[in-house]
């Protein structure tokens, strides 16, 4: 699997260098998605720019980036541009569950305004 990894202090950028996100790629993201998520990195930014073609075992590897990180942080998935991985998100309704941005910069932005939510929200108080 060729992709880049660039860690930056508030987010972690992992851009896949491939055309196809398949069943040949999928478990290698898989794992490197458990690489980072036990880095402790809180956010991720995951590029898929250069991505054209996305298979079922593509999208459960977007899933499990989303799962590791719906607690602790934020998964975001940036650079969508192929027409049929826009389709197959749409298919599959995960415009809804996934946090989807046209770039990298906004992404970035995303990822702030989430940790000054996350800052401003009312701590539990004990009754």
């Amino acid at each position: 699997m060729k992709y880049s990894v660039d860690k930056q202090e508030i987010y972690t950028l992992l851009k896949l260098d491939e055309t196809n996100l398949n069943t040949l790629i999928a478990p290698d993201l898989k794992s490197q998605l458990f690489i980072i998520q036990n880095e402790g990195v809180k956010n991720v930014i995951f590029d898929l720019s250069a991505v054209e073609y996305v298979d079922s075992s593509g999208l459960s590897a977007i899933l499990t980036g989303h799962r590791l990180w719906k607690d602790s942080g934020v998964f975001v998935v940036t650079g969508v541009k192929s027409d049929s991985v826009k389709q197959l998100i749409e298919i599959s309704q995960l415009t809804s569950i996934l946090n989807i941005v046209p770039t990298v910069e906004e992404s970035v932005d995303f990822i702030k305004m989430d940790m000054l939510g996350r800052t401003m929200e009312p701590e539990d108080s004990e009754e």
